[in-house]
């Protein structure tokens, strides 16, 4: 059967120890001329912000860091007045998914009259955004690469992505040092959000050829990585391999998009605070076998390139590493009555999960939240 595509990926990508050096050489390829340096409260006390101030010799004008874990729309918009108010034509983000995927929606809700919170209703995005230089800090969320923010409105419950074109940084530079900090917990939080990256994006219903192999390329990164930059933090090699995958993941979904296990992520994680990358390995082993289950070529046909001879093996391997790292098997702590997960099941039919490769009905979701409940 014919089938026609594209593949775009417009950002300037830069890797390798040491790389952050060169973020005056960025600065100097947008014309930058007053930028915003959006970042977390850790690394400004670190001295990490100050830093990149002075090494941009002025360019930089100030620092927005009231960036929380899981940027509210009020972080958003208070980030958009600065950049506004400022004359800023530039922004800097440098920290991990939250604290980029903030700038993005920062560097478009600056040129427009309404509060972030309408474009998470729904309201178009402003097409023109301001040129944005992404600095991940960990491994991790691939959003130096892609179109996508994500955004809460903790006042209605919401927790969702917004996609524009204008969100693609301009210029991305991963330096794996910047990873070296990270906590073994959070290592394999954002570890288990590159997997489930490159496998919903290899199953996704929109899957590229070009996508495929990044995919393929980006999953094989983590299973024989994670476990070793989870138990030796100081192996430098692991958390190279690491970020190598997550900037490879990001690429994959960048267009097929992700679904079921990040789909189920978001009400986990706005409802009970479970980090990103833990709620979405908390379910992702049970996808495989779902889809496996249910005759999906794709979750056959990408069992056997990572070398495992069904879906079922695949989730054995995953779940084993689930294990090993310490993320959490269920929900039991949170005491979920019938309510509650019938409240999460249909939270989770959200449009994204009709890009799984397979029909997800409510029943499934169901049968799924009450075996972890």
């Amino acid at each position: 059967m014919r089938r026609e595509w594209e593949y775009r990926q417009p950002v300037d990508v830069h890797f390798g120890r040491g790389i952050l050096d060169s973020l005056p050489d960025a600065v100097d390829r947008l014309g930058g001329h007053k930028g915003l340096l959006v970042t977390s409260p850790s690394f400004v006390s670190r001295g990490v912000a100050g830093l990149l101030v002075d090494m941009c010799g002025g360019r930089l004008a100030a620092v927005y860091s009231g960036v929380s874990p899981n940027p509210d729309v009020t972080e958003c918009d208070a980030c958009a007045a600065m950049l506004r108010d400022g004359g800023c034509d530039f922004v800097v983000a440098l920290g991990g998914g939250s604290v980029i995927d903030c700038a993005k929606a920062a560097a478009a809700v600056c040129r427009a009259d309404a509060a972030a919170a309408e474009y998470l209703g729904g309201r178009p995005l402003p097409p023109d955004v301001l040129p944005i230089i992404a600095i991940p800090t960990t491994a991790g969320t691939g959003s130096e690469v892609t179109p996508v923010s994500v955004l809460s409105d903790h006042i209605r419950g919401i927790k969702a992505p917004l996609r524009c074109d204008g969100f693609y940084p301009r210029i991305a530079l991963v330096d794996p040092s910047l990873t070296d900090s990270m906590s073994p917990y959070m290592t394999a939080c954002t570890g288990f959000d590159v997997l489930c990256h490159a496998i919903e994006a290899y199953w996704s219903r929109r899957h590229l050829p070009v996508c495929d192999a990044l995919a393929v390329q980006a999953a094989r990164l983590v299973l024989d990585n994670l476990l070793r930059a989870f138990t030796e933090p100081t192996d430098t090699e692991a958390r190279d391999r690491m970020a190598e995958a997550s900037v490879t993941a990001g690429m994959a979904f960048a267009l097929p998009g992700t679904n079921c296990a990040h789909v189920c992520s978001y009400p986990l994680t706005g409802r009970y605070n479970i980090p990103h990358g833990e709620a979405c390995a908390m379910t992702i082993d049970n996808f495989i076998r779902l889809n496996g289950r249910k005759g999906s070529d794709r979750a056959v046909s990408l069992a056997r390139a990572l070398g495992y001879d069904s879906p079922e093996a695949l989730a054995d391997a995953v779940s084993a590493l689930k294990s090993a790292t310490g993320m959490r098997p269920d929900l039991s702590e949170f005491h979920l009555g019938d309510a509650d997960v019938e409240s999460l099941a249909a939270a989770c039919m959200h449009p994204n999960m009709r890009n799984n490769p397979v029909e997800v009905t409510y029943d499934e979701l169901l049968q799924l939240f009450r075996a972890l409940a």
